[in-house]
């Protein structure tokens, strides 16, 4: 009878199973980590696959491509059949969704026969047209030039036009209001003339903030032959430079306001041809992908070839 109520091993049977629990526990905790930094990653790969796609929308088969590139580039995968899918926001294809799988092993929790887990990450970039840009340099363009506003003759089809084969000069003079000589004040909370290191800065790097649409007030002066202009514009030669494009200008000298209406991008070519009260640049308008903000409820801003890219889920 006492060998049948005697305890003796059973504390020893009570740590086996605590310590296989806690073994057990501390095993999925660590690969549980492991699975979690694994979906980490695979949403970086997700999120910059799907902003790499949406640069060349609408062109869905370029952007399929390149997010599966990017995506297998850096330890993704995405699915052959339903990885990548277009959607419309506000134009056709403007919208591009990327799901990828990426593999995660397990190490402890091979114990329970838990060798890999699969984990999934999708995002969606939009293509769209920006209602503040960031970077702007301060040479106002008239929405009604030729290259934005008339006919491409060699194809007969409305402009914009855009690209090399339709390289254009600037008019850099007085544009309607006296006192205005195409260059814009960007920072609103300078009163009055703008020094030509400032401007110069404005053009050589852009103008460090996102600046909205609508009344910009001219920068009075005729300050093309200025020496910090001159020499930002010989800097961005063969480079693109982002100008606001206004419908109207009213109103005189540092009291003259542009009303911008768009943004558009300039491959400079030359830099100032003459100077003074009149002179010209030489480039091309281009179609740019640039750092802007896209308004929530879709813009109805015109379209002269600027896009930024955003995440949107």
């Amino acid at each position: 009878m006492n060998r049948l109520r005697s305890e003796s091993g059973q504390a020893l049977v009570v740590t086996v199973v605590f310590m296989l629990c806690l073994v057990g526990g501390v095993a999925l905790t660590l690969d549980v980590g492991s699975w979690y930094r694994e979906h980490r990653q695979a949403q970086t790969t997700a999120d910059a696959a799907a902003l790499a796609a949406a640069q060349f929308l609408p062109d869905t088969d370029t952007a399929t491509s390149t997010a599966r590139d990017y995506a297998d580039k850096n330890g993704g995968t995405i699915d052959s059949h339903s990885g990548v899918a277009f959607d419309k926001y506000l134009e056709n294809d403007d919208t591009v969704t990327v799901n990828v799988t990426r593999s995660a092993p397990g190490f402890f929790s091979r114990i329970f026969g838990i060798n890999w887990a699969t984990v999934h990450a999708h995002a969606a970039a939009r293509t769209g047209v920006p209602i503040d840009a960031r970077w702007v340099a301060p040479i106002a363009v008239n929405k009604l030039h030729p290259m934005l506003a008339g006919v491409d003759v060699a194809t007969n089809t409305p402009c914009p036009c855009f690209g090399p084969g339709h390289v254009t000069t600037l008019p850099l003079g007085k544009t309607g209001a006296p006192g205005a000589f195409a260059l814009v004040n960007l920072d609103n909370s300078i009163n009055g003339a703008v020094g030509a290191s400032t401007l110069g800065q404005w053009i050589s790097k852009g103008f460090d903030a996102y600046l909205p649409l609508g009344d910009y007030l001219s920068d009075p002066g005729a300050k093309w032959n200025d020496g910090p202009i001159q020499g930002a514009l010989g800097t961005r030669i063969n480079t693109d430079l982002l100008f606001p494009v206004y419908d109207t200008l009213a109103g005189t000298g540092s009291n003259a306001e542009y009303h911008v209406v768009g943004w558009v991008g300039f491959h400079l070519l030359s830099d100032v041809s003459g100077g003074g009260t009149s002179g010209s640049i030489t480039g091309y308008f281009t179609q740019v992908i640039w750092d802007g903000i896209q308004s929530a409820g879709g813009s109805t801003s015109p379209d002269f070839g600027v896009h930024s890219i955003e995440l949107v889920k």
